[in-house]
């Protein structure tokens, strides 16, 4: 089945037209990405040569995607933008409250249990404004959009960070706020600062144990957790036709880790070919008649074009594991056995888990049913515990009718939900000690301390499929099943054969779209329960007024490493996503405090006794006491989740003063009304002591070029005084004296 079909046929009628419309402007050839970024602007009449990195642009994305944590917030706030209905094909997937545990049997009908009220509101808040609703259970948000929705020269935002995954289906997507969503949902012209664009050459083809995992992991060692910060990951080359349109989307997925805008990958036949066995001939048939990939002169001279330039050769990648704490700390297989000892990890692998919105498809699976398999051909006992996620219910009832789930569990691993599971920390997992020290391979996209599981010590490495399925039969971090063998049952060395794997299934998907709920406006009521501790009406934030920012307590000073997780904590908090007041008890509770390198412990200026940030926090708010967050680099890596940003704004934090930000939480902040500003000297940090008052000055002519200090008050009486830099333009200064982004659209 083709969705919003006729949306589709106007979309590629039109796009030949608009596209040489650009280039009789630009007068220049264009890559990919600009392509499709130049055709989606709000405003057609508006084309002119934006500044890539420096210009902001208006656009007119085709969808929007919400996973149901995030949903909650943004529908809540959509019901308060005054429409009917949602101005483009919209999306809701219930794919993150549903708790990994004994399996999909027990853990599916005890989440719609336990979330019943939360899967109400959101389908019924659906059934109002005509969006799509997918039920719990009937897939991981991002596996669901790649199957059905994403299409080639596409534009789509998500609320979930891991949104560009359909850029393996050469589309631009990205991950935001739900403020972000509610804009083009509202139908409202969404900006963002136009994107540099690198350029990833790909040369030659995969090998081995190699899989399209291992380009992405090889790339965040090379770019690091910040260093695709507004922009766009390209790819290009020979290499990207060697690659299967799901493994396209697996490297543009984790492109979200380095800090990229989204990732993409020019149109071709494997991507035409998995639209045709998901149904979508005629997509392909439309795809295939305009030009989706970047111009000859571009891909002849691509360091003039490009703002950056990367090649990785595939013809001598090697299979990767990366880790532990964090996604960008990446290790050749060859390599991990120093790297244990060197750094003293945790050899002995105890779980691997298999799956999520990264390596959830046909091929990643069979590649590990093709791994698995040699466990009873070469006669060999594993050593660790296995649980695998599928990414959607075609993917489970292919591999049910292709025998592969009983494969998986008769080599013992537990199958869960169609669901994100323990990627997002939705995992109840059962230790003899949840703070010991120990070792976890996933096939996941993040490994962030806790986030799998919120035990600090679990060093948690990130892989592909295959090489966790290896991972999972010899038991040691150690293995190298390139070159190393194992002792089987019998006393026998034998070495793991290659991986074999089928790009699309010889049988076809079944269709199943079991728990899909079309759109309608049926006027239906929108349910929040009276009295809920899980869902609550917002009301708007206060407006703008100079005074606030004016003698702020320091909230919290972080030291090192904060991401939203750290921020707005995941697990057992997704409960109060719905719910801004009770969500906000866990404000920063996983940050380091830079002052006693303690998490949740900060001193109250006011009193001097310590307290959790969260309580510190209300008491100064109850007092009308504005405070502040003072950061280090990269401050708010990861996720979409505005959460981060709603939670400090709603108990009157003012401004975040970082070394830089990441691209999305700084726009989550902005568009809650937040300053958010960055040292002009990054060792200005040093200064700010724990009972400092900070005043923010030259905010009473606030424009996009003005100069802003900050006034440190110390205790002894001293002061200092320092330049602070911000990127707000005049429609983001517009939300910050409206209150947020919301309010502005309200007063409108």
């Amino acid at each position: 089945m083709v969705y919003d079909i006729d949306m589709l046929r106007g979309f590629y009628a039109s796009f030949s037209e608009k596209l040489s419309a650009v280039r009789d402007k630009l007068q220049r050839p264009l890559t990919l990405a600009e392509k499709i970024l130049y055709v989606h602007l709000y405003d057609a009449n508006k084309v002119r040569a934006y500044k890539r990195g420096e210009d902001y642009a208006t656009f007119r994305p085709d969808r929007v995607a919400m996973q149901d944590a995030t949903a909650q917030m943004a529908l809540l706030q959509f019901m308060n933008s005054g429409r009917e209905n949602v101005a483009v094909p919209s999306t809701v997937h219930c794919d993150h409250l549903i708790q990994a545990h004994k399996g999909v049997a027990c853990d599916l009908p005890l989440a719609k249990e336990n979330n019943a009220e939360v899967y109400e509101f959101l389908r019924t808040v659906s059934a109002k404004y005509g969006i799509g609703f997918w039920q719990p259970g009937a897939g991981i948000i991002h596996q669901v959009v790649l199957e059905n929705y994403a299409f080639p020269g596409g534009m789509m935002v998500g609320t979930d960070s891991h949104t560009p995954n359909a850029g393996g289906l050469g589309m631009v997507a990205i991950g935001v706020g739900g403020a972000d969503a509610v804009d083009v949902m509202a139908g409202m012209e969404w900006e963002l600062k136009v994107p540099k664009v690198i350029g990833v050459h790909l040369k030659g083809q995969l090998q081995g144990w190699a899989s399209a995992k291992d380009v992405i992991l090889k790339l965040a060692g090379i770019l690091t957790v910040k260093g695709g910060t507004n922009a766009i990951l390209e790819y290009f080359g020979e290499g990207t036709s060697s690659l299967s349109c799901t493994g396209k989307a697996t490297i543009c997925n984790m492109g979200a880790e380095v800090g990229a805008t989204t990732s993409l990958f020019p149109f071709d036949k494997d991507m035409a070919e998995y639209l045709c066995r998901t149904g979508r001939s005629e997509v392909a048939d439309m795809a295939a008649k305009v030009s989706l990939h970047a111009d000859k002169e571009v891909l002849e001279n691509p360091e003039r074009y490009y703002d950056r330039v990367i090649e990785i050769d595939l013809d001598t990648l090697e299979p990767h594991v990366n880790g532990p704490f964090t996604p960008d700390a990446a290790c050749e297989v060859k390599n991990m056995a120093e790297k244990v000892k060197r750094d003293n990890l945790p050899d002995a692998v105890e779980v691997a888990l298999i799956g999520s919105c990264t390596n959830s498809s046909y091929q990643d699976l069979t590649r590990v049913a093709s791994v698995l398999k040699q466990i009873r051909q070469k006669h060999l006992k594993p050593k660790a515990s296995l649980i695998i996620n599928p990414g959607s219910q075609r993917i489970s009832a292919t591999l049910q009718r292709d025998g592969l789930m009983q494969l998986f569990e008769d080599c013992g691993a537990v199958v869960m939900t169609n669901a994100c599971g323990p990627c997002i920390g939705q995992w109840k997992r059962i230790t003899d000690d949840p703070q010991r020290c120990n070792t976890i391979v996933t096939s996941f996209n993040r490994n962030f301390a806790k986030r799998a599981d919120g035990n600090p010590n679990t060093h948690a490495f990130v892989a592909s499929p295959e090489m966790v399925a290896a991972y999972f039969i010899s038991g040691s971090l150690s293995f190298n099943p390139l070159t190393d063998t194992l002792v089987n049952e019998q006393g026998e060395e034998v070495m793991l054969d290659i991986p074999q794997g089928e790009e699309l299934p010889t049988n076809g998907f079944v269709d199943d779209t079991t728990g899909y709920i079309a759109p309608s406006t049926n006027g239906e009521t929108v349910i929040i329960r009276e009295g809920s501790e899980r869902l609550q009406r917002l009301m708007p934030f206060p407006k703008f007024n100079v005074a606030d920012f004016s003698d702020m307590a320091l909230l919290i000073k972080v030291k090192g490493k904060c991401t939203t997780d750290h921020i707005s904590m995941a697990g057992p908090w997704l409960r109060y996503r719905g719910h801004l007041e009770n969500i906000s008890r866990n404000l920063l509770m996983g940050a380091v405090n830079a002052f006693n390198s303690k998490t949740n412990e900060v001193v109250n200026v006011l009193t001097g006794e310590v307290g959790t940030v969260s309580d510190v926090a209300t008491y100064y708010k109850q007092r009308g006491i504005s405070s502040i967050v003072v950061a280090e680099d990269n401050y708010g890596e990861g996720s979409s989740r505005e959460h981060a940003a709603m939670e400090p704004r709603f108990l009157n934090v003012k401004a975040v003063l970082a070394k830089s930000f990441a691209r999305i939480h700084e726009t989550n902040l902005k568009k809650q009304g937040m300053l958010a500003i960055t040292f002009a000297n990054p060792s200005d940090y040093d200064l700010i002591q724990q009972d400092d008052r900070l005043t923010i000055v030259g905010l009473e002519e606030f424009t996009p070029e003005s100069t802003l200090q900050v006034c440190v008050q110390h205790s002894n009486g001293q002061t200092d005084t320092f330049p602070v830099c911000h990127t707000y333009n005049q429609q983001q200064i517009e939300w910050l004296k409206a209150g947020s982004a919301l309010n502005s659209l309200s007063d409108k």
